[in-house]
């Protein structure tokens, strides 16, 4: 049963996509009206809103379908769900558009719009509301966290990490009396599984997360069946790291009482890998047309400020372990790799660092330019010409050098199979802040993980690194 403050936040919910399809529309009506006034031979809008009323029941009957007001998603999650309800619901009402014949009565231009527009503007609103009831508490959701230890750790800062989903961790249990009044990030942690029923009643909790690697299959069983009808629902956190989790989709056998979770090669249907490489050249082709000014302008720069070629080759390893040559704005004097080894044996610390990144946080081999061009990741956009060759893409793994070959150990094989991104999973996950061992991990995932999605997530997140300079060097 729903309680007062879930059906006030579904309320609330359905009140604000309701305004906020509204201003959609009315925005896209006054773009229309004003393409009509500076695009010659463009009919004036003739249309009354009364004609176009229909819109928003289809828009709201495929958000309450994807499970808006019903489902938690986590951001990235939401943000797909509503592209798809874009999708879907400007399909829709194109096909009722032609088989009713309206062509007198609405703006094919207004509906083509509201798709558009709803693209961007419904995820930001809405994702703004909702953490404005995650705020206030209307929109969130006590849990209880079962396992006290490295797994129930993990569970803990992801919970926190996806706001979205309105989770608050008020405790967690476990049977290690050793846990007892303890407290884990600023929860307190209580011994006793057995007690889990009592917290649930007295404690007002709705969902409960199960981190217990330590329990055996018939203790999980008898666990998750007596603890069912109890919570709302149930989050359980295998202990299990870097396997695919994308697209694997969960089979059922009911006969046998029994399922299986089948992991997906998104990389071995051909379809995918084409419509990847589709992306890349389409995207590849619209940024150097528009760049070609700005290259030719930062390579005057750089050799303006230092002496040296504006655009460096280097050797990377690429799809298939095949070497190729990488393309990149010169960044440091020509003289870097002397400097390095002067660096490197008159300074331990820097060595260390060395060692463990493959960069150094201060660097005097960088230019003063090529600290902005760094900073900006303007270095980088040569590097479009290699996804033009077909060597690289716009995301994917880091294109290593071939002195880290024996880094890349048995990460190789995943790896390298597809080519190297000018962006990837690693760069909007702390870029150089980084070790190398998280970096080999994190493209490694981005690999086994992939599809369309991810790159488009990815991409938007690369924006949002670059602007704000998060660990770039």
């Amino acid at each position: 049963m729903r309680s007062y403050r879930q059906i006030l936040a579904i309320f609330i919910l359905f009140l604000s996509d309701l305004v906020i399809l509204f201003f959609i529309a009315f925005l896209s009506v006054v773009i229309r009206d004003f393409l009509s006034a500076i695009i010659p031979g463009l009919p004036e809008l003739s249309i009354n809103i009364n004609y176009g009323w229909w819109f928003f029941p289809i828009w709201l009957a495929i958000l309450t379908y994807e499970g808006a007001y019903t489902r938690k998603f986590t951001f990235w999650d939401e943000v797909k769900m509503l592209w798809k309800v874009a999708l879907f619901s400007t399909l829709a009402i194109l096909a009722v558009f032609f088989l009713s014949k309206m062509g007198n009565t609405v703006s094919r231009t207004v509906i083509i719009l509201i798709g558009l527009l709803s693209l961007f503007i419904f995820p930001l609103l809405r994702t703004t509301v909702k953490r404005g009831l995650v705020r206030s508490g209307i929109l969130t959701s006590n849990v209880l966290i079962l396992g006290a230890n490295n797994t129930g750790r993990l569970a803990l800062n992801a919970l926190r990490r996806e706001k979205n989903l309105g989770y608050r961790v008020i405790g967690f249990v476990d049977d290690d009396a050793t846990t007892k009044k303890q407290r884990i990030e600023g929860v307190k942690a209580h011994a006793g599984i057995e007690c889990v029923e009592r917290y649930l009643k007295n404690c007002d909790i709705q969902d409960v997360v199960i981190a217990l690697p330590q329990f055996d299959k018939e203790q999980l069983s008898h666990l998750v069946n007596h603890l069912q009808h109890k919570a709302t629902s149930i989050l359980y956190f295998p202990d299990l790291a870097g396997i695919a989790v994308m697209g694997t989709e969960l089979r059922h056998f009911f006969q046998d009482q029994a399922f299986s979770l089948e992991i997906k090669n998104n990389l071995a249907q051909p379809l995918n890998y084409y419509t990847k490489r589709f992306f890349d050249y389409v995207f590849g082709l619209v940024f150097f047309i528009l760049l070609i000014i700005p290259i030719g302008i930062i390579s005057l720069l750089i050799r303006m400020t230092s002496t040296g070629p504006a655009i460096l080759k280097q050797e990377r390893i690429g799809k298939n372990c095949r070497s190729f040559i990488c393309f990149k704005f010169r960044t440091m004097y020509h003289d870097a790799d002397e400097r390095l080894k002067v660096i490197l044996s008159n300074d331990p610390e820097a060595k260390k660092e060395w060692e463990t990144y493959w960069k150094l946080k201060n660097d005097p081999r960088i230019t003063s330019f090529g600290m902005f061009l760094r900073k900006t990741s303007l270095d980088e956009i040569p590097q479009i010409l290699n996804i033009l060759k077909g060597e690289m893409s716009l995301v994917g793994p880091r294109p290593y050098v071939p002195r880290e070959w024996g880094w890349l150990k048995e990460y190789s094989e995943t790896i390298n199979c597809v080519q190297p991104g000018i962006t990837g999973l690693w760069q909007v996950s702390g870029r150089s802040d980084s070790s190398h061992e998280q970096r080999l991990t994190l493209d490694a995932w981005y690999v086994r993980n992939w599809n369309l999605w991810l790159d488009i997530v990815i991409l938007l997140k690369t924006i949002s690194v670059v602007l704000k300079k998060e660990g770039a060097r």
